[in-house]
């Protein structure tokens, strides 16, 4: 009966959502020209925001929000008069190529080939022998198996391109614990490692390009935004290396403030680590050949440009093809095919084609014109101008539950920003600084509902909502501080600020 009534709640809110959605889209659609705004870009916008609405309120999956996207784009944009000439009409025909143009940009590629290689460690289980083999020198203190469980964390984020697959790969490796420390699921021990495992994960998003799918949802909008422009797998390594080797041991500290174990645990988590271990038996050919093409493909990200002409994607698309060939490969295509996200891989695209619509309409420019004028940022620094972005980023990111949706929506937005603050005057570097407020993209500390990773360690039922949040608006806050101190010192020195 409970379950019923939850589903029809459920549905109730949907709906509610998707007819916000629409008042939404007829509204700006329907409401008188804006004076610089072409009719496409008005519509555009009205396309934005209906998509923002379902995102928020999760009215409709996000793969059918991704369609809904595309329709729109098609018959609206395609019905409103050239922006160049308005005279003539843009034609379905030029919007639809608009609407399917992210399934030809090579971010897409990346992030396919990536999650082809995250099944790949998955099926081999390479990752699950990594977990345990580092949780197995920790010791049995309870504040080492945190610093193991964080830096399991760490490594994977450099061979598993998939944040909801890293922390599903320890949350069961967690639960073993939990249960060879004879603490119920509700404890505080418990709360400390899974909510540390999710917290890490969005720590290494920022630290790693391939560690998440909306850094390379950036790739593709800054590429399309200024033709020529992109960040190397390097030069993002280095670029927010500081970052996460400071928030690292801050995660470590505000969550054991805030979730103190209990004062005595039952012996055993070491021998149930071991048993695991042991369990798997000695490495196999395919966990061989998978790590060995992880350490590869390390070595070309980090030397692409200057040792190899392979960008990130293709050499991302080669390993996992050598993966997945006869013999020598570790799985098939049936197992890749049954592993990979294709909505995930639909909604990136999708969202990569809104974002240049919105570019090519000129709707993202009128809009990044209202905040640079609302914000005062015409005459702004470099350092104001980030952080005012990065604190809007972060409270319009409390609606978000997916972060490639967000990036999707505001990072067309935000060029747009540099680019109409750099046009009065400020020289500021529009490639550098929309990087660094990609970082604050990947900020999903502070709500469960904030990150998939978070809900997958939700779903153990480990802790509660309100505990993620307590520690995860410090961390925000810590966070965003970090931010401003680099952008005015690291990425300073680095030339990624001024222009």
């Amino acid at each position: 009966m409970a379950t019923a009534a939850a589903e029809s709640g459920d549905g109730a809110r949907r709906w509610i959502g998707l007819v916000i959605a629409c008042a939404v889209l007829a509204a700006v659609v329907l409401a008188p020209p804006l004076a610089g705004l072409p009719v496409a870009g008005q519509r555009a916008i009205g396309i934005l925001l209906f998509a923002v609405v379902l995102w928020v309120t999760e009215a409709v999956d996000l793969t059918v929000s991704a369609f809904l996207i595309a329709t729109l784009i098609i018959l609206l944009v395609g019905s409103a008069p050239d922006m160049q000439d308005p005279t003539k009409i843009i034609g379905i025909a030029r919007a639809r190529d608009w609407a399917i143009a992210g399934f030809a940009n090579n971010a897409v590629a990346l992030v396919a080939a990536a999650l082809v290689f995250a099944a790949a460690v998955t099926a081999t289980g390479l990752d699950r022998r990594i977990a345990l083999a580092t949780l197995s020198r920790v010791g049995t203190r309870p504040r080492g198996i945190f610093a193991g469980t964080l830096a399991v964390g760490i490594m994977l984020a450099f061979l598993v391109p998939s944040a909801t697959a890293r922390v599903s790969a320890v949350v069961p490796i967690v639960l073993g614990i939990i249960a060879a420390f004879g603490v119920q699921r509700d404890s505080r021990l418990a709360a400390l490692l899974m909510i540390g495992s999710a917290q890490i994960c969005s720590v290494m998003n920022i630290g790693v390009l391939t560690a998440a799918a909306q850094n390379a949802t950036f790739l593709g909008l800054i590429g399309r935004a200024i033709p020529g422009a992109t960040v190397t797998w390097l030069d993002w390594l280095i670029a927010a290396a500081p970052f996460w080797l400071i928030m690292a041991p801050v995660v470590f500290a505000v969550l054991w403030r805030f979730h103190t174990p209990e004062a005595e645990v039952a012996a055993g988590g070491a021998e149930a680590i071991a048993r695991d271990l042991e369990a798997l038996g000695p490495m196999s050919g395919a966990e061989k050949r998978t790590l060995l093409a992880g350490i590869l493909l390390l070595g070309f990200w980090a030397t692409e440009g200057k040792l190899h002409p392979l960008d990130t994607a293709s050499s991302t698309i080669i390993a996992v093809t050598v993966l997945m060939l006869p013999k020598i490969g570790v799985m098939t295509w049936k197992q890749a095919q049954a592993a990979l996200p294709w909505g995930t891989l639909i909604l990136f695209a999708i969202g990569i084609a809104l974002g240049t619509v919105l570019v090519q309409t000129r709707g993202a420019g009128w809009m990044a014109n209202q905040i640079v004028d609302v914000f005062g940022l015409r005459q702004a620094t470099p350092f104001m101008v980030v952080a005012v972005m990065a604190a809007f980023l972060i409270v319009v990111h409390l609606g978000f539950a997916s972060a490639t949706a967000l990036a999707a929506a505001f990072i067309p937005i935000v060029i747009s920003v540099l680019q109409e603050v750099s046009r009065h005057g400020v020289p500021v570097n529009v490639v550098g600084l929309t990087m660094i407020l990609q970082f604050v993209v990947s900020f999903g500390f502070m709500l469960v509902v904030n990150a998939p990773q978070n809900m997958v360690a939700f779903g153990t039922g480990c802790f509660r909502g309100r505990d993620f949040t307590r520690s995860g608006v410090v961390i925000t806050v810590i966070g965003y501080g970090l931010i401003l101190l680099l952008t005015a010192t690291w990425w300073d020195w680095l030339g990624y600020v001024k222009g």
